[in-house]
């Protein structure tokens, strides 16, 4: 036993370290790529185009093409681009001292030197939009219906405003929702108060969200709320606990050990907690009948109840597999279409992040909590990848969105502060001295340094 865990603590561990590489590999690339075609569009010289830090000359590999040295650092934690005469993460010096070149960053408009800089912050949103609308495009717009009732995990945010499994939703802030994705929208969780009414038993109740619902949901890091899918069985597998003990495809599961499920995610957790141990699974079968569809409301209304004994495997596994009973569907679009829904969908979202920062420098959100480093990157980096390529890509597309706000941020050292610097180069039209701005560069290089620090610690406090 103890080896099985040893070797799941080690894949897990693989698995989360491939995918924040995939993923930091993707973002850093399109983001010091927006630097770097700026760069050349106006002229300038840039020396090194680096995916990963190479510090102290450590890297995977190098080539130089041109004027341009191309490498791979071995620090998998960001990259940079290295233009000529202009004071960097790389607080080089020796260009001082020598005369003024027209390919120079220094030497350009103030305006050129602005596009420059903002232009990794740009490509990171462009990459956001062509995920939103290559999925859009390909799957269109998901559309599940409120009549799908609730599941609501335990001890999530929406378990303590009094959700409860079973519930419908029908309004979000007096507003009448059609789909489950008009109820989770993300601009809701921003908005200044937010309050849900629902249906329970025949009565329409209101619930109240707390102010810090963010700080929350990042703490539980997960919504903890989604549509209910009903255990209805798919399919039962041959020579397995299942099968021998006589449960058919076409079933719904109702209760395991006199226990009521109303989830897939339960019946998993319960067959998987009881390993080689016997459970009682109670469960209700209605004879097929040729071209109709049987659904679980149907099954619980019509259907005969059966109870049988199983005993799961080592595993923890019966030898079932699920039926999709959600009612999704899929909205398509034109190509479009497709490009006002993505860049709608970045803008909603480039909103939300904005106005979450907002709530964690005013205090309304925890920082602590709200905010995640390499570690927590990881881990939802792998879970998502889990979960399917769509959902890699969502997670993608909503850390290249993150990564544009936090880089727009008026600090030094980060694409914010040089724009700042520059642009009141642009005002005052006289260049800042060089000391000055290689002490504001060492400053703000050495908060980041810190604060990467703290967000380390938090991240493995909160493991």
């Amino acid at each position: 036993m103890l080896f099985f865990l040893k070797r799941r603590i080690v894949m897990d561990f693989l698995s989360s370290t491939f995918f924040f590489i995939v993923a930091i590999f993707i973002l850093v690339t399109a983001h010091e790529l927006g630097h770097f075609l700026t760069a050349k569009l106006f002229g300038m010289r840039v020396d090194k185009f680096y995916i990963g830090f190479d510090f102290y000359n450590l890297r995977f590999w190098k080539k130089k093409i041109g004027e341009t040295e191309y490498g791979l650092g071995v620090f998998p934690l960001g990259g940079y681009v290295k233009i000529a005469g202009m004071v960097d993460e790389s607080l080089d010096t020796d260009y001082q001292s020598s005369e003024l070149q027209p390919w120079e960053f220094r030497a350009k408009p103030v305006w050129q030197r602005l596009i420059v800089l903002a232009g990794g912050v740009t490509m990171n949103l462009i990459l956001a939009a062509v995920i939103f609308i290559g999925i859009t495009l390909v799957l269109g717009e998901p559309r599940t219906s409120v009549n799908n009732p609730a599941f609501v995990e335990n001890g999530s945010v929406f378990a303590t405003m009094g959700m409860k499994t079973g519930d419908r939703l029908l309004l979000a802030n007096g507003k009448q929702l059609k789909s489950w994705e008009e109820a989770l929208d993300p601009e809701l969780f921003t908005a200044k108060s937010l309050n849900y009414t629902i249906l329970r038993d025949g009565k329409s109740i209101i619930l109240y969200a707390p102010s810090n619902i963010m700080t929350k949901i990042n703490d539980s890091r997960s919504l903890g709320i989604r549509p209910t899918v009903p255990p209805v069985i798919d399919e039962v597998l041959a020579k397995q606990p299942a099968r021998q003990a006589g449960i058919k495809s076409g079933g719904l599961i109702t209760a395991i050990n006199g226990t009521p499920v109303a989830d897939w995610t339960e019946v998993v957790g319960i067959i998987s907690a009881h390993a080689a141990k016997p459970i009682i699974i109670t469960w209700q079968y209605l004879e097929p009948v040729a071209g109709s569809k049987i659904t679980a409301e149907d099954l619980r209304a019509k259907g005969k109840t059966f109870v049988t004994t199983v005993v799961p495997s080592n595993a923890g596994k019966i030898g079932i597999s699920l039926k999709q009973t959600i009612a999704t569907e899929r909205r398509k679009l034109g190509f479009g279409g497709a490009i006002v829904s993505g860049v709608g969908q970045t803008w909603k979202m480039s909103a939300m992040t904005v106005q979450g920062f907002a709530k964690i420098f005013t205090g309304q959100e925890d920082f602590r909590k709200s905010v995640g480093g390499p570690i927590k990157i990881a881990k939802i980096a792998s879970q998502s990848a889990e979960q399917g390529p769509v959902s890699f890509l969502y997670f993608l597309s909503m850390l290249s969105i993150s990564l544009a706000i936090i880089n727009i941020l008026p600090v030094p050292a980060l694409d914010g502060g040089q724009f700042l610097l520059n642009a009141v180069e642009g005002v005052i039209r006289r260049e800042i001295p060089f000391e000055i701005k290689m002490r504001i560069q060492q400053v703000g290089m050495a908060l980041l340094l810190a604060l990467f620090a703290y967000i380390l610690i938090n991240d493995i406090f909160n493991l």
